[in-house]
């Protein structure tokens, strides 16, 4: 074997493991791949029950319903579609009606979101960005604008 033949066998054996390596990095990561959804492109993208995701949105005025022990039921909504969440655990202290929330967590067969993770803002001038731009989308929230202390409440 001449030297131009071993170094071609180390470049190609290190392109395959380097190939390797990459390959394995994005087998494990797109297991953790949760992709945020607004209830009006989970209705428009048709996403399939068990599918892991983040709905984020408003909670709905109105929707707030506790059950005995730390099961809760509410709607988050877009202003455009709803959809119903239940939760088990407790909430975030500043979760409330009207305010932007994100919840991770499977959408069942009855087309009701199960949530296993619930996020509220944490101060009157944060709404998680994914929220407020699927808001600004829909015109309800403009960059710049306070949200009413009716709206937030």
């Amino acid at each position: 074997m001449t030297r131009k033949q071993q170094r071609m066998g180390m470049i190609v054996g290190g392109l395959a493991l380097l190939a390797a390596a990459a390959g394995l990095i994005l087998y494990s990561i797109s297991d953790t791949l949760v992709f945020f959804y607004t209830p009006s492109e989970v209705v428009q993208n048709g996403v399939m029950p068990g599918t892991r995701f983040r709905l984020g949105g408003l909670v709905e005025k109105g929707s707030l319903v506790r059950d005995e022990g730390t099961r809760v039921h509410f709607t988050v909504t877009d202003t455009d579609k709803q959809i119903p969440v239940t939760y088990q655990g407790v909430l975030p202290d500043l979760f409330r009606e009207g305010q932007g929330v994100v919840a991770e967590g499977k959408l069942n067969a009855r087309g009701v979101f199960v949530a296993d993770t619930v996020l509220a803002k944490h101060d009157a001038k944060y709404m998680p960005k994914e929220v407020a731009d699927a808001l600004k989308k829909k015109g309800v929230w403009k960059e710049g604008e306070k949200m009413s202390r009716s709206t937030t409440q």
